[in-house]
């Protein structure tokens, strides 16, 4: 059995495990035709990256394409709280839970476009330096190359990949003067993303070249309306709307929302940024539906070809749900009934006797 024949079975079986994935439990299930030890050299073969990725999405990719494709950009933490630490498993901080948390974190580029994600670019963050941290005085790991590097570099890898998309879509991490002025002037695209509430935004040209900035949560913004800024570090005007909605506590949120695009409207906008929220559920599912935290393997290499495995499930996943019109979680209720019902079948075979009433 070839290489790529090893791999497209391992995640098929993360699609269909309901549990924790090793080599031993892919084996038993295939009745012992593929060997434990085929499974584990496979794992521990070449070591995957963002590249062999392209190469396995690339045909689905070429099938979604249109110029009016989203580009979204954002990064989350596949927890490993029991695996001992290395330079990909360790620990980072999560804004989402506000603590520190052991774990792989990665960034993806999602190609979403006509109501199919796909992950064309990832990177697992690697912290291979350490230092001595001045708060507390004890030694840590970090990263040579930040976020907002591997950020553009997966922007760049799209660009050179020819994937057609009209706008980058990003959460408040990513949106810096530098990342700003790379979209628009290196990748010639445009973006929409949100500011922090302190960032300080300038009212007029004039008002930039003097250094005249006030804080975007001062500004009066009548709702429905957009209001043209600059922002330091940035040479083009941008487009910004205020954004009031409901959480689902009953409180209200703010969002501010830029874009490049000074000819979009404010419904526009809103519209084009809403359409960041197809990676919430990519992740999801990559962590729920595609076994991402549920393998045990200890080694960088193991662990980077579990994950790009994972990836490979969820892109299955994805075409199955263009295929069947179900979405992911529906797709993996009906496996988790049909082998409830193989179980059930199998026991009641088994047993030599019902009990009596």
């Amino acid at each position: 059995m070839t290489d790529n024949e090893l791999r497209d079975l391992y995640s098929d079986y993360l699609i269909s495990s309901f549990g924790q994935t090793t080599s031993t439990g892919l084996s038993a299930m295939l009745g012992g035709s593929v060997s434990h030890d085929q499974i584990t050299r496979s794992l521990a073969g070449k070591q995957r990256t963002s590249a062999d990725l392209w190469r396995v999405v690339k045909p689905m990719v070429r099938e979604i394409k249109t110029t009016n494709g989203m580009l979204i950009m954002d990064h989350s933490i596949a927890e490993k709280p029991s695996t001992d630490e290395n330079e990909i498993v360790c620990w980072h901080w999560d804004h989402a839970q506000e603590r520190m948390v052991k774990g792989i974190n990665f960034i993806t580029a999602l190609y979403y476009n006509r109501d199919v994600s796909l992950p064309i670019g990832v990177v697992l963050v690697a912290k291979t330096e350490y230092y001595v941290d001045k708060k507390d005085g004890k030694q840590k790991r970090r990263s040579a190359v930040s976020k907002n590097e591997h950020y553009r570099a997966l922007l760049r890898q799209a660009l050179d990949n020819l994937v057609p998309f009209r706008y980058v879509l990003n959460d408040v991490w990513y949106a810096s003067a530098e990342n700003m002025m790379f979209i628009r002037h290196d990748i010639k695209k445009h973006f929409v993303m949100p500011l922090k509430t302190n960032r300080k935004v300038a009212l007029s040209l004039t008002d930039k070249k003097n250094g005249r900035y006030v804080r975007v949560d001062t500004l009066t913004l009548e709702p429905n309306t957009v209001r043209d800024i600059y922002l330091e570090g940035v040479d083009f005007p941008l487009r910004l709307v205020k954004q009031v909605f409901a959480n689902e506590d009953g409180s209200t949120g703010v969002l501010y929302l830029v874009t490049s695009d000074t000819a979009l409207t404010y419904d526009q906008i809103v519209s084009t940024y809403r359409k960041r929220w197809p990676v919430e559920p990519y992740h999801k599912s990559l962590k729920q539906n595609a076994s991402l935290e549920k393998s045990p393997t200890q080694t960088v290499v193991t662990q980077t070809n579990h994950f790009f495995a994972a990836l490979s499930a969820y892109i299955k996943l994805e075409m199955l749900k263009v295929s069947t019109g179900m979405n992911h979680f529906a797709l993996k209720f009906k496996l988790y009934t049909a082998a409830l019902q193989a179980v059930f079948v199998a026991l009641r075979q088994l047993q030599p006797v019902r009990l009596a009433a």
